[in-house]
């Protein structure tokens, strides 16, 4: 008996000095309905790795924050559009999955000119613009957090 107690106290105190949990805390505004966190993700990266990665990324943010509390962008251009072409893409099913729950893609339109390229080889809800790095400008002199991962 006495040896269960000596662990069972062992066991607490071990406890009591591993690592804390802290939470994330929120800036003012905080996001809402009303005042989403606006965020994109730059995707320039032919590895399915790294396109993983960043719809990985666009989900927790949305797990974070709240699917009506944050407005995702993913926007591609250069090696990363090969995410957005229908018959390219190693996540084409992840994207048609995140277009349903509201994150928007973004294609290049200088890049599909540079590689012969038609918006009609776009995964069906995937958009296009004229310039990817312009659109990444503008949103974030518009207000949006651009990521990089």
């Amino acid at each position: 008996m006495r040896a269960l107690t000596v662990f069972v106290l062992v066991a607490s105190l071990i406890s009591l000095g591993g690592p804390v949990r802290a939470e994330t805390q929120l800036a003012d505004p905080q996001p809402g309905f009303d005042n989403p966190r606006r965020i994109m993700l730059q995707l320039t990266s032919d590895d399915p790795k790294d396109m993983n990665n960043i719809l990985w990324n666009a989900i927790n943010l949305q797990k974070f924050y709240g699917i009506d509390n944050v407005e995702i962008a993913i926007v591609g251009f250069g090696a990363g559009m090969k995410a957005f072409y229908e018959k390219d893409s190693p996540v084409a099913d992840r994207i048609r999955s995140q277009l349903k729950y509201g994150i928007e893609f973004v294609g290049c339109g200088n890049t599909m000119t540079a590689t012969n390229r038609k918006p009609s080889e776009l995964i069906p809800g995937v958009k296009h613009v004229t310039a990817g790095i312009a659109e990444i400008v503008e949103r974030k002199l518009s207000g949006w957090i651009y990521i990089r991962p």
